[in-house]
């Protein structure tokens, strides 16, 4: 089916009957039925995001996580967006999911990053509004506010880039 809708529709790019045809039935299918047929052709990602949560002296919010390898443990609060979730939405759920605090999700994303095989991530600042720090045991094993300038070793390289170009440090006092 795939093969012989794909060479319909290179025959038919240069608005030959066939390809008026099957713009015609697109047309007629609606756009459940459109999105679900993309979403069968086009291969699918998951989204992740993340949260740079700093408290009121500029330090972040790093979680050790259980899932993670050893050598890259210590990572932002974050998780994959559900279906119909809007990316701070979920940057929040994830963090009162993990830590049990309640943040406030501000501004656009502060980066965004691509290019991996499965998956794009989104990292929004965050600030915390309300809770207390109680942690999943099922997904993190330990929570710590970092200071930009002594961040854990066991942290990727790429997202220890990202904090460190993204927040800005506050000069000594």
């Amino acid at each position: 089916m795939k093969i012989r809708f794909a060479a319909l529709r290179a025959r038919g790019r240069d608005g030959s009957v066939a390809h008026r045809l099957i713009a015609r039935a697109w047309i007629r299918l609606g756009g459940r039925v459109q999105w679900r047929l993309a979403r069968l052709r086009h291969r699918t990602f998951l989204v992740y995001a993340g949260g740079i949560v700093r408290d009121d002296q500029g330090r972040i919010l790093l979680l050790r996580h259980r899932l993670w390898p050893a050598y890259r443990a210590w990572g932002l609060p974050g998780g994959y967006v559900e279906a119909g979730e809007r990316l701070e939405d979920g940057v929040a759920r994830e963090v009162r999911e993990e830590t049990s605090l309640e943040v406030k999700v501000s501004g656009p994303p502060v980066a965004v990053a691509s290019g991996f095989r499965h998956r794009v991530e989104a990292y929004y600042e965050a600030r915390v509004i309300g809770g207390r720090l109680d942690l999943d045991p099922a997904e993190i094993l330990e929570a710590r506010w970092y200071p930009l300038d002594d961040l854990p070793d066991e942290m990727s390289r790429p997202l220890r880039n990202l904090i460190t170009s993204l927040v800005p440090r506050r000069p000594a006092v």
